[in-house]
């Protein structure tokens, strides 16, 4: 199999990166062979004279991963799940469910060196115990972890455990480059309260949230009936009866609908009926958010209000296959009432920085439906005009500031002060930035605090402020304008010289009053 471009650059970099790092991470959206890649690493390091290990918490995982492994390379896979176990297998492969893996009495029967590399399938969840208790269990195995975002819902970053990003490849990119399908999302003028949500283990209650959408399954349903009619639509609900309220909504409003979850006894068959087209949407409990593919749908309804970008994306993924005669996908996004403000919303699949997501929200909020490429473009350049204009005005205040503020090099010399002119950073801390506080402490006192201004060079100069201030002496902006009229050592000058000095010049019409050398004279020394 002939890999795309993409995929070759990044089977080249994880192989690159593992003769450096031990553990790295492959990021790249659904739908872009995430698992022929991961294959393709496989392949290279059985002819090696290596042996991998393929993880995933899901039965349906580990059955795509086996099969996807042996259609790209020809190399069979043993399975360690329940009864089936890889020890004694002639297979150089093994698949294996996390769930069996992790229980002691069958780790321990593995050696410790026994797979030299390991593949974490939908690695957003190898911070989990299960799968860390496996992954220490074969420290001394490569670690590649596979996942479609880096973002994980208790907000531990998997730099935690990973030690650097082998590759990446966007969901823009994939989107630009043909490989995915372009996506308009449409926000619905339906506000839905979650203000009395509460959150648990980082995220919206599920219950709290079923509860909440109940009176409104009606209206949703009437908004699919309208927006949506003619598309391949799924619906994710969180919860199964809330599911199930939503089919027979839909049902009641003219859209033929399907309901699937993780207890239904004929899944396969409701699954295979609507990708063969007998429904026209489908509604589940979080079900689909990993391990299937229905590349023809070409409408996703979230109606699982989300703070973990991660689940987010898996289920817009479930949408973002390109299919003949599919134009695009529409993404319905209803107005979430909530006092937090860290919702994913469909900007954040494909915004560079939080700032565009909101300028992208902000837009998307006026109804009509709008490309996500476009809208993204539209407000990048809007943020970049906005910052243009920031960073001029600030700039400008700053000049005006510098004016009127003493610099804080010229200070440490006026004041003579070896604190400062020999100062030489001696801790981290030192070389961090400076607080908001330290920065307006300094521009008080009449020093140019500019933003870049290290912690430690703002603790020394307001020292060195305090320590003068105790001796009576000059402030930063007296020897400053006694400076600018020529008067010499002015930082030993007391307070109260200073004040009587720019008294009598003030009298005279701002100059120097005749008969005064500002070169020579010294008030400490009459």
């Amino acid at each position: 199999m002939k890999l795309r471009p993409y995929q070759q650059d990044a089977v080249d970099s994880v192989l690159r990166e593992w003769q450096t790092r031990q553990r790295t991470l492959l990021v790249m959206p659904t739908g872009t062979g995430k698992t022929i890649v991961f294959a393709k690493i496989i392949d290279r390091c059985v002819r090696t004279g290596g042996r991998a290990l393929v993880l995933a918490h899901r039965g349906e995982l580990l059955e795509q991963a086996a099969d996807k492994i042996a259609k790209v390379t020809g190399i069979g896979c043993a399975v360690e799940k329940a009864e089936d176990t890889a020890i004694g297998a002639w297979e150089r492969v093994t698949v294996g469910s996390v769930q069996s893996l992790m229980r002691p009495t069958r780790l321990e029967q593995f050696r410790r060196d026994y797979y030299t590399h390991i593949i974490v399938d939908e690695a957003h969840h190898s911070l989990a115990e299960s799968y860390q208790r496996i992954l220490q269990h074969f420290s001394t195995a490569k670690v590649l972890g596979v996942t479609a975002t880096p973002d994980r819902g208790d907000q531990r970053n998997l730099g935690a455990y990973f030690e650097s990003l082998a590759f990446e490849y966007a969901m823009p990119e994939a989107i630009r480059d043909g490989y995915l399908s372009r996506i308009s999302a449409q926000t619905i003028p339906l506000e839905l309260d979650l203000t009395q949500v509460r959150t648990t283990n980082g995220d919206y209650n599920v219950g709290d949230v079923g509860h909440a959408l109940e009176p409104y399954l009606n209206q949703i349903a009437h908004e699919i009936a309208t927006v949506a009619k003619d598309r391949k639509t799924v619906v994710f609900l969180p919860l199964i009866q809330t599911s199930q309220k939503m089919r027979d909504a839909l049902l009641s409003h003219g859209i033929s609908a399907g309901e699937v979850h993780g207890e239904s006894p004929d899944r396969r068959k409701i699954l295979t009926a609507f990708d063969r087209g007998d429904f026209q949407a489908l509604c589940n409990s979080m079900l689909l958010t990993e391990g299937w593919d229905c590349p023809s749908v070409d409408c996703i309804v979230c109606l699982r209000p989300t703070q973990i970008r991660s689940l987010y994306a898996q289920i817009i993924g479930r949408g973002t296959r390109i299919h003949p005669g599919k134009s695009n996908l529409l993404l319905l996004d209803f107005l979430w009432l909530t006092s937090r403000h860290d919702l994913v919303r469909p900007a954040h699949l494909v915004a560079t920085s939080e700032e565009v997501a909101r300028k992208m929200t902000q837009q998307l909020e006026n109804g009509a439906p709008v490309d996500l490429q476009d809208l993204k473009r539209k407000a990048e350049e809007e943020v970049l005009h906005e910052r243009e204009a920031a960073l001029i005005k600030q700039l400008d205040e700053q000049r005006r500031k510098k004016r009127r503020l003493v610099d804080p090099l010229q200070y440490a010399f006026s004041a003579m002060d070896a604190r400062l002119t020999d100062y030489v950073p001696a801790f981290p801390w030192e070389q961090e930035p400076s607080t908001p506080e330290q920065r307006e402490r300094l521009d008080k006192a009449g020093i140019f605090a500019p933003s870049e201004m290290p912690a430690g060079q703002a603790v020394a100069l307001i020292q060195s402020l305090e320590d003068r201030s105790k001796k009576d002496l000059a402030t930063p902006k007296q020897m400053r304008f006694l400076e600018q009229r020529g008067f010499r050592e002015v930082g030993l000058w007391s307070f109260a010289d200073a004040q009587k000095m720019i008294a009598r010049i003030s009298a005279n019409g701002w100059r120097v009053p005749l008969g005064i050398n500002t070169q020579n004279y010294r008030p400490y020394r009459r």
